[in-house]
């Protein structure tokens, strides 16, 4: 039984998969630096090593007993009372789908035994295929011992190994598991955009996002923007040593306000470094598409891809992110982290806003239409190709993967930053000195609301999970308390705003097409560009013809279904050129973007397709109308140049690998 299991969890692993990572906190006193410094940990252990085995009861108490076995990848449950499984069902407990774990005790006085409670979220099944997710808690009972004292420091046993795996923290080879291994709860900022994608943002935030950190033991404070560049103007006033990451709750027009934001600041330099990420619920979402990907987990749209992004940042991990220094034609200058567009690409985006209630179907009807009325733009594009030139994409492999030897120029000298008034409008578990008119949160399918979750490692108080019918009901048990000098017993910093560029107003403006949506006026020089208007160096490559479009893409994605480079990284150093000539036929493109949703575009062999790997490169319209984007927002039309800054920022990835399904 148990070989059977270990066999099934070492076939979901690939050989090459890490199995530690971490939160990446900053340091911010000589205790957190010199814990930054301590010695490695030791090798990680095979994945199918039993750290942990024990006997425990079952909640709600049916007469059921459970031998469970924690590996360093999964939770084995075998059923061995009333009668053992054959088959069982639920026996592998993956931990790449486990937010997080808690401990409990009962509310009867005369109960011993304690409880733990881990929050799983498997995937469905449909037809014989694998299906959305749903969220299945599982809570065993630790009734060992005589005392409840000793069941409890069972059942904190196996929730600190449980959270230590989560989390990436070793466990000592002594078998010594407390809960002081455990770090502090890592301290997000989430950003959401309630009209994102269909205007659904804010519902799935507080159905399906705010529960499963609160399960993981995050702690949040959440923020609702409410007009463009909002999110910008937060982001300038944050005192960021404060946070451990900055999350966006909305598409990729968020995310591209907060890192032009981090990089207008005086402190650019540090204010860079901090943790951003992103869990989709926007229409395009293709940086989360990119994040799925890079987890390991199959592609999915909507709430699917919200709760696989939602379990990587609740397991924590982080990537460097290269971003793209784009100078437009005025000598204005923003950052993108995700793509540069002219042409089809750029015309669908733009003149599909109208169909933004669509939600990701809006990019299907405005495809349809951009087919049927297909142009062709005459411009020049000029490219520093990459110091190692890949060679061209194969039908085996598609792009090869390639790496820039780009170094940062040093940056100038930060100034004191300004003071502005709080911010309002937050929902936060911080004692923050804000008000919070919003209603309170609650679960999915729990009527009771969802309390403050404390800093110590206890979880929300579901009903629904540990209410069972005819047994006391469970309160939790928090693994640790709070000492006087936790984050918990001081406040935080207001929330400020920095220096709007227009007067702020309480609606939503419409985009203004002659202007990026965030201009940076930090960042490292592009070195490696001359001014606009003025001749290239040697080394660089120029095209000059009819376009049908032109694609400069960082991550792999366009969009959560459209891989455009399949073989790029968050940080491979590389802007990833794609183009296709004039004279496609109409069917001949629509071909290439339904082989893109498999990244298999360049195994067709078409002819008007081009990709070339790049360090820089400019891009000069020669047609007199038509569209450019950055980042999915529309920016002035007119000749631009780009240069690419390898691992400028930091991405909150999760864990790299490969996801294992369920048996």
């Amino acid at each position: 039984m148990n070989g059977r299991l270990e066999a099934e969890e070492q076939r979901n692993q690939r050989p090459d998969q890490e199995l530690t990572w971490s939160w990446g906190h900053r340091p911010r006193s000589a205790l957190d630096r010199a814990e930054a410094m301590a010695p490695p940990p030791p090798p990680p252990l095979a994945a199918s090593t039993p750290l942990l085995h024990g006997e425990f009861g079952s909640y709600p108490a049916r007469g059921s007993r459970f031998a469970l076995t924690l590996t360093p990848q999964a939770l084995h449950i075998q059923r061995l009372r009333p009668k053992p499984e054959a088959r069982p069902r639920g026996g592998l407990v993956l931990l790449a789908e486990v937010s997080g774990c808690c401990t409990l005790r009962s509310r009867s006085l005369s109960d011993s035994a304690a409880y733990f409670c881990i929050y799983t979220y498997p995937q469905g099944r449909r037809g014989g295929r694998l299906g959305g997710r749903r969220r299945a808690p599982r809570t065993f009972r630790a009734d060992g011992a005589a005392t409840y004292e000793e069941n409890r420091a069972e059942a904190q046993r196996w929730a600190t190994a449980l959270m230590c795996l989560l989390r990436g923290v070793p466990l000592p080879g002594d078998g010594e598991i407390t809960p002081e291994l455990l770090p502090r709860p890592p301290r997000l900022l989430l950003l959401v955009n309630p009209f994102g994608g269909r205007g659904l943002a804010w519902q799935w935030c507080k159905n399906h996002v705010l529960p499963m950190i609160s399960e993981a033991g995050l702690s949040f404070n959440l923020i609702q923007t409410e007009r463009q560049n909002h999110a910008r103007e937060l982001v300038q006033g944050l005192n960021l040593s404060e946070w451990d990451g900055i999350v966006t709750v909305s598409g990729d027009g968020l995310l591209f306000e907060v890192l032009n934001g981090l990089l207008g600041r005086p402190d650019w330099e540090e204010a860079v470094k901090t943790p951003v990420g992103i869990l989709p619920c926007g229409s395009g979402n293709a940086l989360a598409g990119a994040v799925n990907q890079h987890g390991g987990f199959e592609p999915a749209l909507g709430i699917d891809l919200l709760l696989n992004c939602s379990l990587l940042l609740c397991r924590g991990g982080s990537r460097p992110l290269d971003l793209l220094s784009v100078t437009l034609a005025s000598g204005s200058r923003c950052f993108s982290f995700l793509s540069v567009a002219w042409g089809f690409v750029s015309d669908v985006d733009i003149q599909s806003e109208r169909f933004r209630a669509l939600g990701s179907a809006r990019f299907t009807l405005g495809t349809v239409l951009g087919l049927a009325n297909l142009h062709t733009y005459r411009g020049r594009l000029s490219y520093l190709p990459a110091t190692v030139e890949p060679a061209s994409p194969t039908p085996a492999h598609g792009l090869p993967r390639a790496k820039s030897e780009l170094t940062l120029a040093p940056a100038p000298a930060p100034a004191p930053p300004v003071a502005h008034s709080p911010l309002h409008r937050s929902v936060s578990d911080l004692p923050l000195p804000l008000p919070m008119p919003q209603p309170a949160l609650t679960s999915p399918g729990s009527p009771e609301p969802l309390p403050i979750l404390s800093l110590n490692g206890g979880g929300p108080e579901l009903a629904g999970d540990w209410g069972g019918a005819g047994d006391a009901p469970l309160s939790p048990d928090p693994l640790l308390p709070s000492p006087p000098s936790s984050p918990k017993a001081a406040l935080l910093s207001p929330i400020t705003e920095g220096v709007p560029e227009m007067p702020a107003s309480s609606g939503l403006p419409p985009p203004n097409p002659d202007a990026p949506e965030a201009i940076s006026t930090g960042g490292p020089p592009d070195h490696l560009l001359p001014p606009l208007g003025t001749p290239l160096p040697p080394g660089w490559v120029t095209l000059e013809g009819d376009f049908v479009l032109m694609l400069a893409i960082s991550p792999s994605h366009l969009g959560a279904d459209l891989v455009a480079a399949p073989h790029a990284r968050f940080d491979d150093g590389l802007v990833h050129l794609c183009w296709v000539r004039g004279g496609i036929s109409r069917a001949a493109l629509l071909r290439l973007f339904l082989a893109m949703e498999r990244g298999s575009h360049f195994n067709l062999g078409c002819p008007q397709l081009g990709y070339a790997a790049a360090r820089a490169f400019r891009l000069e319209p020669l047609t007199p109308r038509g569209v450019l984007t950055v980042d999915g927002e529309q920016v002035e039309y007119g000749p631009l140049q780009a240069q690419m800054h390898p691992g400028l920022g930091t991405l909150l990835t999760g864990p790299p690998g490969c996801p294992g399904r369920e048996p």
